[in-house]
């Protein structure tokens, strides 16, 4: 992202604080911080990081990391900023204490990521700050990534390309003898020949293991007139796609068949239900609602879908019990699927875009079920 991007965001952060009445917000590293500064500080570590972003306009950005970060940080970010290092073996409350010490006394209010800043960083402020008050910035942060700039959904449209070519190009060779182990290497391979980066660990599940949702990938080897679900995705750059298709080894079982049809219907459903104004859970009522009526609620046992951007899970969800309104610009998973335990899963995922006018598949590849012959 450029420049004007970066500080206008920050920009409409602080806002959003002021609204708020946060004086700061604490980022440490992960996607928010990527998100506002441009940081590729993707994980927290050991060694504590912490970026603060004022409320006030114009007031540079303090920045506590370790000095070998320093040089990464002041070329990916555009903001101005005050910063503190510190060298391995340094005390770290000495070096909060330190950085900070002209904000001590101020009757502060900081939020803080909810479900991403550890209770390390935390205490950490609390020492350097005495009296301060942490709350969570949640909302202000949700607020600003739930809705996808172009730039942000043509990035995620590349990463569904890539995607859909190693599929193609994967399904090609799978055959009966392979493991499930050896289809997911044989995906990643691909993808990092075309400059992919996997998203997560790729879910192959053949035949019966396809009945568990979220199963790894193991040794249990594809065979004839089964089904193999296949969920994976690849970053091409800061923004991953997530995609799932279900695909036979010859001819399936009927009863895998029927279940396929539903599950294709289902997913037709909430695509048609997408548009702006439409609650999320009415996105997870129209899948939902096509399942039960084929007699297979019981065995659809996860959320219809998840928002997708610089992480692969993010608001908004498409749960029965979201009453968040859909707008312009929000991505997020559509995937409804049914999981018989002793006979298999299906599930069909695509990645939607919320338009002006309705929704937009950024995912292309067929949803009908492909019966490979390489049997």
């Amino acid at each position: 992202m450029s420049m004007i991007n970066r500080i206008d965001r920050v920009n409409q952060l602080a806002e959003r604080q002021r609204a708020a009445g946060l004086d700061a917000i604490a980022l440490i590293p992960g996607p928010n911080l990527l998100y506002f500064t441009g940081a590729r500080m993707t994980h927290p570590s050991e060694r504590p990081v912490v970026v603060l972003l004022f409320a006030r306009a114009g007031t540079p950005a303090r920045v506590i990391l370790p000095a070998f970060e320093a040089p990464g940080f002041a070329k990916d970010s555009p903001l101005e900023a005050v910063a503190t290092t510190y060298l391995d073996g340094q005390s770290y409350a000495a070096v909060f204490a330190d950085g900070l010490a002209d904000l001590r006394g101020r009757p502060l209010r900081i939020g803080v990521e909810p479900t991403g800043m550890r209770f390390l960083e935390m205490e950490l402020l609390r020492h350097a700050l005495p009296g301060v008050e942490l709350v969570s910035a949640g909302a202000e942060l949700e607020a600003l990534r739930i809705r996808k700039s172009p730039a942000e959904v043509d990035a995620i449209r590349r990463a569904i390309a890539l995607t859909e070519r190693v599929l193609a190009e994967t399904l090609e060779e799978m055959k009966p003898g392979m493991t499930e182990r050896q289809v997911a290497s044989l995906l990643h391979e691909k993808a990092s020949r075309h400059g992919g980066q996997p998203s997560f660990p790729a879910l192959i599940q053949a035949g019966s293991n396809a009945a568990f949702p979220h199963g790894e990938a193991g040794d249990r080897m594809l065979a004839a007139g089964e089904m193999v679900l296949m969920d994976f995705g690849y970053y091409v750059g800061d923004y991953p796609s997530d995609i799932t298709r279900t695909v036979s080894l010859g001819e399936p079982p009927a009863e895998l068949r029927k279940v396929y049809e539903v599950v294709k219907t289902a997913n037709a459903a909430a695509r048609a239900a997408v548009r702006p104004g439409a609650r999320a859970g009415d996105i997870d009522a129209a899948a939902r609602g096509v399942i039960e009526a084929a007699g297979y609620g019981r065995f659809f046992t996860h959320r219809t879908g998840h928002g997708l951007g610089l992480e692969i899970h993010e608001p908004p969800y498409m749960s029965a019990a979201n009453p968040l309104v859909l707008e312009p610009g929000m991505v997020f998973t559509i995937e409804p699927g049914i999981y018989v335990e002793g006979l298999g899963g299906v599930r069909i995922e695509d990645n939607i875009v919320v338009t002006e006018t309705g929704g937009e598949s950024l995912t292309t590849f067929t949803r009908d079920l492909l019966t490979l012959r390489n049997v």
